[in-house]
């Protein structure tokens, strides 16, 4: 089981990184401490709790990001967990983690929202797939700039402008822009002007999420 297209340009990657956080929840501390560290050298932001009764008493669901959630814990299972997300319309995307292979489990699982149910041990390079998928979809939406929405905004750019745009995202400065393409100061700045114009945006960290969002 796995989502339908974890595929995101590193653009896309760092957004959902810098805007997102990563919940881990399981029994196993051991495990718990691997997955900070894998995460944490990965550049993303992470919380970790025991059980799920500790996630769902101490996380703020406000939070976008994702769920690492395993799936046979003491207490309430992830399974339980994810029902009770649901009922409360927690809408964080959920990674299920398990060391019992269960294929009715998954489906039901998935059936139910799961991004993706992945088994023991875990195959570290398919977990940050997911989890860059599913914490990008979270920050999208959290955004307010739903993807549809960012596609119709760039696609107004001409080919120049969503250049300029790109460098002006990057953190380039006018002068620079102005040098790499041998023009006027003045050119740039009307560019620029029209860029933020057409995406409705007014800093660079916008254009960033913006052109991510757009090329999702």
């Amino acid at each position: 089981m796995r989502p339908r297209d974890t595929q995101l340009t590193l653009d896309q990657i760092q957004f959902a990184r810098e805007h997102s956080l990563v919940r881990i929840v399981d029994d196993e501390a051991p495990l718990r401490d691997a997955l900070r560290f894998v995460l944490e050298m990965e550049g993303w932001r992470v919380a970790d709790y025991p059980s799920a009764e500790a996630f769902l008493r101490g996380d703020s669901p406000s939070n976008p990001g994702c769920v690492v959630l395993d799936v046979r814990m003491p207490g309430m299972t992830g399974i339980q967990a994810q029902a009770v997300m649901n009922e409360r319309d927690i809408r964080l995307p959920v990674i299920f983690l398990t060391g019992h292979g269960d294929v009715d489990m998954a489906v039901l699982a998935l059936q139910d929202g799961a991004v993706d149910f992945i088994q023991k041990p875990i195959d570290n390079e398919r977990l940050l797939a997911s989890i860059a998928f599913a914490a990008f979809e979270s920050a999208s939406k959290a955004a307010g700039l739903p993807g549809r929405d960012a596609v119709e905004r760039v696609a107004t750019l001409t080919p120049r402008e969503r250049q300029i745009a790109e460098l002006i995202a990057a953190g380039r400065l006018n002068r620079e822009i102005a040098e790499r393409f041998g023009s006027a100061v003045r050119t740039v700045e009307v560019h620029r002007a029209n860029v933020l114009r057409k995406l409705g945006v007014k800093a660079p960290e916008e254009i960033k999420a913006l052109l991510a969002l757009a090329d999702a």
